[in-house]
């Protein structure tokens, strides 16, 4: 008998966590830009901007976001952030992230970066966003070319 109330307790647990989800469409997220900044000293900066679209009736309350910055090949920029806007129901938001290169974890792209010079060069990067517990976790990747033109330099 014990059992039974537990089967049926979990069963309509269950189907109400199921019925709160029925409506919702994962947000969009894109990536409106990726460049160098100005740093300090040697070490370079930079800037990432996300757009996100929410399409759902009730408003998207960011918890976080961690990204991970892969220059040709190699893992340059890792980080987190909780400073995001809440997306309103059926809004737009952007965030933008900065970022610094970890040195240490860098000195096979700069090795490479030294031995073959190149105007542009190759990057990926991967974000999990965090809505909450009641959402699932967004992954973005995106990848695409640099210039080094585009980098803005010290005056």
């Amino acid at each position: 008998m014990k059992r039974l109330i537990l089967i049926l307790i979990l069963g309509f647990y269950l189907t109400g966590c199921a019925g709160l989800q029925t409506d919702y469409e994962p947000p969009t997220v894109s990536i409106t830009s990726f460049k160098a900044i100005p740093g300090e000293g040697m070490v370079p900066r930079f800037e990432i901007g996300l757009h996100i679209v929410n399409p759902n009736r009730s408003a998207l309350d960011l918890k976080g976001i961690a990204y991970t910055v892969n220059l040709e090949g190699h893992d340059l920029l890792t980080g987190v952030s909780n400073k995001l806007p809440r997306i309103e129901a059926y809004g737009e938001g952007d965030v933008l992230l900065k970022a610094s290169v970890d040195f240490f974890n860098s000195i096979g792209f700069f090795a490479d970066l030294a031995k073959n010079q190149r105007e542009t060069f190759a990057y990926r990067l991967d974000a999990k966003l965090d809505v909450g517990t009641l959402h699932p976790i967004i992954r973005v990747s995106k990848e695409g070319n640099l210039s080094l033109f585009s980098i803005p330099r010290n005056q």
